[in-house]
């Protein structure tokens, strides 16, 4: 196979030089196989290397072609629900543990670039979750004081205050998390790439897994050029999952999130929007996402269209609510627009599978997936290695699809429609 273009990204222009991964053309026989070369599946791949277990990855395109190289570049803290929901959902003991775990994912992130010097334009400069109207600000202030009970390093805002840290009169609460922090995105699946190698782990581009099936008490995986047999087998395809399992592609959506970007701003107007660089993510219907990046360059994201873009253009709403936030922007030159598929679960949890004997699946970041699937990878690797006895901080759950999922396409335009125009009435 041709190894496709990475999409437009003002990313792609400006990575770190990628690693050498070239396609797989010999038969291999591992101990553990991994499908997938985003991050998930390239920190699983460098904490197996670590601990002297030899794993390999397929990887359709290249590490980072996916969303891991074309996302918003944001490290968030926390899961989609509350730590109280979350405790309710799952009990004390997972709870708390999912809780601890998926709070402290930013900081194993950066600890982890600090440890392998991974050029990719770190900062820890806090997540600001933020309100525009009653009914989110309460559920941010609540999320706030569940989080701050638990002795966590976050503050809630108010409208004066955050007027001074995000230039804007919009939002009239938010929640400061001092561990959240932004990066690049490409650079930093790169990097993951570059360091596993290193650790010893071999990663193979323009290789899909076009097969998976029992091959005595091995699994066996074809390729285009060459087959694999693994002890072992990781499946890591998030929104880019097909049918190599059983029924998995229907367990999520798969939903694009697009990004513009300016060419770089000059300091003045860049101090007069987020001057202390934050990222920051709206609680709204249709989340809208934003930062600075180190070059002065604003980056906003959002829901678009579901199919591909080439241009700002194509997501001129988010061109124009930027203008609406800071007027000063209004002739801002737009160089860049991007998306990428990112994968949604019914009940917004992560999901980690164990169909069948040495076969572990996690897919379904929900938008969270930068810090996230980093440190999703020591906790996969500990399972693979330790197998059932060695427990994780999340559940493992069985296969559910999606009822009617064949949909997906329709539901999700009619949503974003509607959340667009919900959060333009503020309702």
């Amino acid at each position: 196979m041709t190894r496709l273009p990475l999409p437009p990204s003002l990313y792609a222009d400006t990575a770190v030089a990628p690693v050498a991964t070239p396609p797989l053309d010999v038969d291999r026989n591992v101990s553990v196989a991994i499908v997938g070369g985003g991050y998930t599946g390239l920190s699983t791949a460098l904490h197996l290397a670590e601990q002297g277990v030899e794993a390999l990855v397929l990887e359709a395109q290249e590490p980072g072609w996916g969303a891991s190289g074309n996302n918003g570049g944001h490290t968030n803290p926390g899961l989609k629900h509350d730590p109280d929901q979350i405790e309710a959902d799952f009990g004390a003991d997972l709870g708390r543990r999912m809780i601890e775990f998926s709070y402290g994912t930013t900081n194993f992130t950066h600890d982890l670039i600090r440890r392998y010097q991974i050029p990719c334009e770190a900062r820890q400069n806090g997540t600001l979750r933020a309100a525009y109207n009653e009914a989110s600000a309460a559920a941010i202030e609540k999320t706030a004081q569940q989080c701050i009970r638990r002795g966590m390093p976050v503050t809630y805002l108010n409208r004066e205050q955050l007027r001074e840290m995000t230039g804007t009169d919009r939002y009239i609460g938010a929640m400061l998390d001092t561990r959240g922090g932004d990066l690049h995105p490409l650079s930093y699946a790169r990097g993951l790439a570059r360091a596993a190698i290193s650790a010893g782990a071999k990663i193979h581009g323009e290789t899909p897994a076009l097969s998976l099936r029992r091959d005595g008490r091995r699994w066996r995986i074809e390729t285009p050029r060459a087959v694999v047999h693994a002890d072992k087998v990781l499946l890591a395809t998030n929104g880019f999952t097909d049918d190599l399992w059983p029924a998995l592609r229907r367990t999520i959506v798969p939903v694009f999130s697009s990004i513009a970007a300016t060419a770089p701003l000059s300091d003045a107007v860049a101090r007069s929007i987020m001057p202390t660089r934050p990222v920051l993510y709206e609680s709204g219907h249709i989340t809208v996402y934003y930062r600075i990046d180190q070059q002065n360059r604003l980056l906003m994201g959002g829901r678009g269209p579901m199919r591909w873009i080439k241009s700002p253009y194509d997501v001129a709403y988010l061109i124009r609510y930027a203008e609406r936030l800071w007027p000063q922007l209004k002739g801002a030159a737009w160089t860049h627009g991007w998306n990428s598929r990112l994968a949604i679960t019914k009940d917004h949890y992560p999901h980690v599978h164990e169909p069948a004997e040495n076969i572990l699946i996690s897919l379904g970041c929900n938008g969270r997936g930068v810090a996230l699937s980093t440190a999703m990878g020591a906790q996969l690797a500990r399972r693979l290695i330790g197998g059932a006895k060695a427990e994780i901080d999340m559940p493992i759950t069985g296969i559910k699809p999606i009822p009617m999922h064949a949909f997906w396409p329709v539901g999700v335009t009619t949503a974003v429609i509607a959340g667009r125009v919900r959060d333009r009435l503020g309702i």
